[in-house]
């Protein structure tokens, strides 16, 4: 590489050469024009970089905002080859849309910039445009997409913010600049304070780096709290794209928790829809005189969530159940178990308790059925051995025979079933069968006599609740032949 400079006014110019391996030489040369040339000196097999389409290509995407413009010579095709003319020509843009005032941009120009930075063809849902001063100074141009990429959950992509210093671009750096849940943010980030020659090394450490991207997240996360206020419509299209990887930011960001909860939809029984559109600040208005927790019900699908015989007595009462179908849930409500000092809990997990929801005159209806259902409790417990942890008459159903809870500690059967469809171990905890001794199956499990015909009468009852609680049998074959049996005789 060589560089011939001349400062004006001056007859000397001046020389710096280097062959790039740490040494240089500085000699006096002549120079008939004042200014500076650099001219580099290309390796062999690198002829690429001699191409005016390569050479434009580099201009545009580096330094295609600078407010200086960059002129090259005009190419043409002549005999097949690339031939330069006598006639100049701006390659870069020499303007950068986010650099100006907003109140000087039209909404046409915020639209165009995003298809162009984004190859997407659909306009944003919305955008955010803020210029930071104090001490730090940057500015940043976010977009939301109306439409999830194809990969939105491959959580090693990072090529949706871009990084510019001082209108030059530096790199695709959006895991530095955005959290993970919001990688699907798109736009630029243009930092007055950052070196030039910034690496991934400094911005991994750099405390101006940490304030750009808790400042750009706090931007995102209320322009979409406003977007859920103010267009409730939009805000659904944004959910139902986006919303299972949102779902991620609880665990991922401890400062804007609350923030993000706020912005949490969900499935409910209060709607009749399988679009998430119950926001918890919803639930809660609507939570009974006396009720101290979130119910909420996990499953593999929101049909079999909304169908769960563990909703009964929650339906009987009137009580909201918020209904959890998306995987990332059950990694969800590891780490968020509280909202607005509101318990979350399992309806399917541990001992009912509905605590004020239910009068005296219930709770002593309970243990009376209790004290009577004892022997038959003991019976159905001795059939069925080791394949459960506990038999014990239930307080949830009022159309179903049984149903299956795990143990409040225990890991719920829906979150067991995704461990090992991952291939994660598990620890071996067995189910707690709860019966209901009103209906007339276990009724008529109680008159039956004959020791075989009650063991096999006990584990098609079993069998019956792991399948309603989304199990699989582990003989289905042995499960059939019963059903046979019994419907034949």
């Amino acid at each position: 590489m060589t560089v011939i400079t001349r400062r004006a006014g001056s007859k000397e110019a001046i020389q710096w050469e280097s062959k790039g391996e740490g040494e240089y030489t500085i000699s006096e040369v002549e120079k008939e024009t004042r200014g500076t040339d650099i001219i580099l000196h290309l390796k062999k097999d690198e002829d690429e970089f001699l191409s005016d389409w390569t050479l434009k290509s580099i201009i545009k995407k580096y330094s295609d905002h600078i407010t200086l413009p960059i002129v090259m010579k005009k190419s043409e095709w002549k005999d097949g080859e690339e031939v330069p003319t006598d006639e100049d020509e701006t390659v870069n843009a020499a303007s950068a849309l986010w650099a100006r005032n907003k109140n000087d941009i039209k909404e046409g120009e915020y639209q165009e910039f995003y298809k162009n930075l984004s190859y997407d063809q659909e306009p944003p849902l919305t955008y955010s445009h803020n210029r930071i001063e104090g001490k730090q100074e940057y500015i940043s141009l976010l977009y939301i997409p109306a439409k999830a990429p194809f990969d939105l959950f491959d959580r090693e992509r990072h090529h949706s913010v871009k990084l510019y210093v001082k209108r030059i671009f530096i790199m695709e750096a959006s895991e530095k600049l955005m959290p993970n849940y919001l990688r699907f943010i798109k736009g630029v980030i243009d930092s007055a304070d950052l070196p030039l020659n910034v690496s991934r090394e400094i911005l991994q450490d750099s405390k101006e780096v940490e304030a750009i991207r808790a400042g750009s997240t706090k931007k995102v996360l209320d322009l979409l709290e406003d977007m859920s206020e103010k267009k409730p419509d939009d805000y659904k299209k944004f959910w139902k794209e986006f919303g299972v990887v949102m779902k991620e930011g609880h665990s991922e960001d401890f400062a804007n928790r609350e923030k993000i909860a706020k912005l949490f939809r969900f499935n409910s029984t209060h709607e009749e829809t399988d679009a998430q559109v119950v926001s918890l600040k919803d639930y809660v208005s609507r939570m009974k005189d006396g009720q101290e927790a979130i119910y909420f019900i996990t499953a593999d699908s929101y049909e079999a969530a909304k169908h769960s015989p563990h909703l009964e007595i929650f339906k009987k009462k009137g009580i909201e159940v918020l209904l959890l179908s998306d995987r990332v849930d059950e990694w969800l409500l590891s780490t968020f178990n509280e909202f607005e000092n509101k318990k979350l809990q399992s309806i399917a997990k541990g001992d009912l308790d509905l605590g004020k929801l239910e009068d005296e005159k219930e709770k002593e209806e309970k243990k009376k059925i209790e004290k009577d259902a004892k022997s038959l409790v003991e019976k159905i417990q001795k059939a069925l051995g080791d394949k459960v942890k506990e038999v014990k008459v239930t307080h949830r159903l009022t159309d179903s025979p049984a149903c299956l809870v795990a143990g409040e500690h225990d890991l719920s059967g829906n979150l067991e079933r995704l461990l090992k469809a991952a291939g994660q171990k598990t620890p071996d905890t067995k189910p707690i069968l709860e019966i209901n001794p009103s209906h007339k199956l276990i009724q008529k499990l109680e008159n039956t006599n004959d020791s075989a015909r009650f063991n096999d009468f006990a584990e098609v009852i079993f069998d019956q609740a792991l399948i309603s609680e989304g199990g699989q049998l582990k003989d289905p074959v042995a499960f059939v032949k019963k059903i046979n049996q019994f419907l034949v005789e």
